[in-house]
């Protein structure tokens, strides 16, 4: 993997002579009290303007102003009108433009479309504030303020979004968002390598159309002459089977592709600098390589092709090996770069340890802002996941490989929490991110990680060359706890239990020192069907990790509870499936509060499964295996039905269920029973307006208790507090603190 130039060494751009603002101008009156004429460039954010660390504009803003250029933010603009997004004036260079830490559909809808009633990155949690599809609406009136301005569009919204894919609200298949948005450039992935590029080669003075080899962006290019362009479905043939092709017969520029222009044969096929096998650019002529992905047309018309597409992003999304990808829309290529270089330890401790004021704008007054609540005492301490979890965006936008904090900075943001910011009571709420367990654990070998294609280092085992040692995580957690005025530090992240269970000092310290009575962890399923489709581990590493669990809580003198997430309706999932789980379910005295329903975020595996009903996790054929779905809102109910079988609103449901099952021994009023004859008076109706999104256990004779769910592509709304009479004191644990996903 090439070393790339590190974020701090940069010449400054004239401006960071100003200094460091005390937060990023939204009014021209701001601008005036820092002496601005204008700003060099404007972040335009579906959030409220909070100056920490885990939001996105936040880093991207206090990232920029510290190379020198003058950022201001409008947060949340009504986008009825130009007016907003003209209070600022026009950017020197550019505005960058995002949804915010949540893709806008996803934050407005449950996964049945029913609308939120809530916005956590909203002042008082007041709903509406941002437009459906908020990047492609704020990228229209901000060309219809300025045209001219070059539009930079990012964020967890169009980084899920930058080649064709299925949306789940329109039940469509939709071209890239940059066509859509018809912005100049698309920042994928964490965005703060790009983005300080961009910055400084368009303050240098080139153009934004020069723009056009900086990783981890996409545009609007054809395949240059001189590259070498592969054809997605000759390395991954979704059509008929064919006799394999031997490649060493192949020669560069033998391929043919189909053009409008006839020949003198009469046939639309003419040579091309196209090649039917990688075989022979693996080595000299790799760096000016590219596969072309099927069209967005062909994706529309072509559930099969769409599923191969997948697993091709999928297969080069790798920064070490990936190659640069092209996909046709109507007569527009639509260009990828390979993925960004993931940030050293260094990148990520000058950017965590930026000048923030890790609070509201002052603007907001009084106003609670529920995702600034949930995180402000949190610390995130790496980025990244290689758990792979084929229904998770995390992947997809930060990457597989673990980028790190170093110990030291990790504990002075604690000290900085602990001696600035207001209400701190001594617990530090989360130090974690995507998933607790992953810190400084990385493959054994770096040529090795380069060169991997694998989706995931944990299934369907984990792989010998990755190091699985979590001693690193262990000392941080030691020296956190001893830094002086920290009483607690609580472990809000979900865990990798799977991967836990290679370092029982692990589980020790974690159950012994950092769990406030609930830990939560997913196993998602308990059937293979569902958990292959997935890709998570079997039940039994479960039952091993809650066995090493009990016994180092019992030997540290707590009771303390697994807090398991399951989902309902995921591709692979059967109605026998949903009720074997509610079968584990009511065996071991879970009771689902509120539940989890599988969601299709765009570019994550499992939401090809559900398009297509193919299993891109293997070679995606016409004849290749067939994926059972769960569709349409009856059985989506019923699947969530199962998890809630003790509801009375689902009984008749479920007995209507069970009997076309075969499965009426189920029904009956002994304890062996999963649901009674009996219906009581006033229910056998689901209300309608039952929330889906948030998955929370209990334990017969506790509270239930709602906790966050990171397995979206951002974290979701945090849960309602339960009232004081439900939850005694000492077992009442505050919101998930787990970090809102970056840009």
């Amino acid at each position: 993997m090439d070393a790339a130039k590190n974020l701090f060494t940069y010449r400054k751009f004239w401006a960071h002579r100003l200094g460091p603002a005390p937060f990023l101008p939204t009014t021209r009156a701001e601008m005036d009290a820092l002496g601005w004429d204008a700003c060099d460039i404007i972040i335009i954010t579906g959030d409220a303007y909070v100056d920490h660390p885990s939001f996105g504009m936040a880093i991207v803003g206090r990232m920029l102003e510290a190379q020198g250029f003058r950022v201001g933010i409008i947060a949340q603009p009504d986008w009825r009108t130009t007016d907003d997004f003209m209070r600022l004036g026009a950017p020197r260079l550019f505005f960058g433009i995002t949804a915010g830490n949540m893709d806008s559909m996803v934050n407005r809808y449950t996964a049945d479309r029913r609308i939120r009633s809530d916005d956590a990155y909203t002042p008082g949690g007041e709903p509406g504030k941002r437009p459906d599809r908020s990047v492609i609406v704020y990228a229209h009136r901000a060309r219809e303020a300025f045209p001219t301005c070059p539009l930079i569009i990012g964020g967890i919204e169009a980084s899920l979004r930058r080649v064709a894919h299925f949306d789940y609200w329109s039940e469509k298949i939709r071209r890239s968002i940059l066509l859509d948005a018809r912005a100049d450039l698309l920042v994928f992935g964490n965005g703060e390598r790009q983005i300080v590029e961009i910055a400084h080669r368009l303050a240098a003075g080139e153009p934004i159309t020069a723009l056009t080899n900086i990783r981890g962006t996409a545009i609007v290019c054809s395949t240059p002459a001189d590259w070498i362009e592969i054809d997605s479905t000759e390395i991954d043939d979704p059509g008929a089977l064919n006799p394999p092709i031997n490649p060493y017969a192949m020669t560069l520029g033998e391929g043919r592709r189909k053009t409008n222009e006839p020949t003198a044969e009469g046939t639309t096929t003419v040579p091309l600098n196209v090649v039917r096998t990688a075989r022979e650019v693996k080595n000299s002529h790799r760096t000016r390589s590219v596969l072309r992905l099927p069209s967005f047309e062909q994706l529309r018309d072509d559930a099969v092709l769409y599923a191969h597409a997948s697993r091709i992003v999928h297969l080069e999304s790798n920064p070490g090996n990936a190659r640069a990808l092209v996909q046709r829309h109507g007569d527009i290529d639509v260009w990828l770069n390979p993925p960004p270089i993931p940030l050293t330890t260094p990148e990520m401790d000058g950017i965590y340890e930026l000048p923030y004021t890790r609070l509201p704008h002052p603007s907001y007054g009084e106003a609670r802002i529920p995702a600034y609540e949930m995180i402000r005492f949190s610390i995130p301490i790496q980025r990244g996941c290689f758990g792979g979890c084929t229904f998770c965006s995390i992947t997809e936008h930060e990457g597989r490989i673990i980028q790190n904090r170093s110990e030291d900075s990790v504990i002075r943001e604690i000290e900085t929490i602990r001696d600035t910011v207001p209400g701190f009571t001594g617990v530090i709420s989360d130090l974690g991110g995507p998933t607790a367990n992953m810190y400084r654990i990385a493959c054994k070998s770096p040529e090795i990680e380069s060169a991997c294609r694998r989706p995931a280092c944990v299934y369907p085992d984990i792989c010998p060359n990755l190091n699985t040692d979590h001693t690193a995580l262990i000392n941080l957690y030691r020296r956190a706890r001893a830094v002086p005025g920290v009483k607690k530090i609580l472990i809000a992240s979900g865990v990798r239990y799977d991967l836990a269970l290679q370092s029982p000092d692990y589980v020790k310290e974690l159950a012994s020192h950092h769990v406030g009575g609930y830990l939560k962890i997913a196993p998602e399923h308990t059937e293979e069907g569902p958990l292959s489709k997935m890709m998570k581990p079997g039940v039994g590493t479960y039952y091993r990790f809650k066995q090493l669990f009990d016994k180092y809580s019992r030997a540290a003198g707590k009771e303390q509870y697994l807090i398991p997430y399951f989902i309902a309706a995921h591709p692979g999932t059967r109605d026998e499936d949903m009720l074997e789980l509610a079968l584990w379910l009511k065996k071991h005295k879970y009771r689902a509060d509120q539940v989890q329903a599988f969601l299709p975020s765009p570019m994550a595996t499992a939401t090809a499964m559900y398009h297509s009903g193919r299993n891109p996790l293997r070679k995606v054929t016409r004849t290749s295996e067939e994926v059972p779905i769960p569709k349409g809102l009856k059985v989506r109910r019923l699947h969530k039905a199962f998890l809630r079988y003790h509801d009375p609103n689902n009984w008749p449901l479920l007995r209507a269920a069970l009997q076309r099952m075969g499965r009426s021994d189920l029904i009956g009023n002994s304890p062996g029973h999963l649901i009674p004859h009996f219906q009581p008076k006033g229910t056998g109706h689901a209300p309608e307006g039952a929330r889906a999104g948030k998955f929370s256990t209990q334990h017969t004779g506790l509270p239930s208790l709602p906790l966050q769910d990171t397995r979206r592509p951002t974290p979701p709304r945090p849960g309602r507090t339960p009232p004081a009479t439900t939850t005694p004191p000492s077992s009442r644990r505050r919101p998930s603190g787990s970090r809102p996903a970056q840009r």
